[in-house]
C-alpha cells in the first residue's frame, strides 16, 4: 500500500469515530431534528444548544474527514466519496442555521427540510462509491461482496424517504433509514483497516 492509501485509510477510520462520537452526543438528547416534530426540534435545540454544537462539529469532523478520505483514494471511488462528503457538509451547515433559527419556526422548516435532503443526497453518493468501491478497487472477493451487500442497505436507507409522502418520515422511519445505513460505514471501516496495513 502507498502512504496515500494508509492517508485514505486513517481518515476512513476518523470519520467513523467522529460520526458514531457525533450520533452518541445526538441521539440522548433528542437532537436529531426530525422535521415531521418541528416545535420539539425546534426547542431541543434551544435548550440544549451546547450538545447541538458538539454534535454537530464532531458531524462535521467525520465528513470532512470522508471528502478527505475521498481525495486521497485513486479514480472513482475516491470522486464519489469525496462529493459524498461534501453533501454531509451542507447537511450539517443547515443543522447549523438551525441553532439560529429555533424562534423562527416559518424559516427554520424549509432549512431543517433542505439538510435532511441533503444527508440522503450524501447517502446516495456514499452509497454508490461503495458500489464502485467494491467493484473497482482491489479487494479480495469476500470484502468485495459485503460493499456490494451494504450498498444494498445504503440504497434501501436512502428510498425510504421517498416512501412516506408529503408528510416526510417519522422519527421511526428516519432512525431504520440510519440503521440501514450503517452497513456502509461499517463497511467503510473494514476498507480502512485493511488499507492502513
Amino acid at each position: 500500500m502507498t502512504d496515500l492509501s494508509r492517508l485514505a485509510g486513517v481518515l476512513l477510520l476518523s470519520s467513523f469515530t467522529a460520526m458514531v462520537a457525533g450520533v452518541a452526543v445526538a441521539v440522548p438528547s433528542g437532537l436529531t431534528l426530525n422535521p415531521s416534530d418541528l416545535d420539539a426540534t425546534l426547542r431541543a435545540v434551544h435548550d440544549q444548544t451546547g450538545p447541538h454544537l458538539v454534535s454537530l462539529g464532531l458531524d462535521v469532523l467525520g465528513w470532512l474527514a470522508l471528502t478527505a478520505a475521498g481525495l486521497a483514494l485513486a479514480g472513482l471511488p475516491g470522486g464519489l466519496l469525496a462529493a459524498a462528503g461534501l453533501a454531509g457538509l451542507l447537511h450539517d451547515a443547515g443543522n447549523l442555521a438551525v441553532t439560529q433559527l429555533t424562534d423562527a419556526p416559518g424559516a427554520a422548516l424549509p432549512v431543517l427540510l433542505t439538510a435532511k435532503w441533503a444527508v440522503n443526497l450524501a447517502g446516495l453518493v456514499w452509497t454508490a462509491a461503495t458500489a464502485a468501491a467494491a467493484a473497482l478497487l482491489p479487494l479480495p472477493r469476500w470484502l468485495r461482496r459485503a460493499g456490494g451487500l451494504a450498498a444494498l442497505s445504503g440504497l434501501a436507507a436512502v428510498a425510504l424517504p421517498w416512501t412516506s409522502g408529503l408528510a416526510g418520515p417519522s422519527a421511526a422511519l428516519e432512525q431504520a433509514g440510519y440503521a440501514l445505513h450503517l452497513p456502509v460505514m461499517v463497511w467503510y471501516v473494514l476498507l480502512g483497516l485493511r488499507l492502513v496495513k
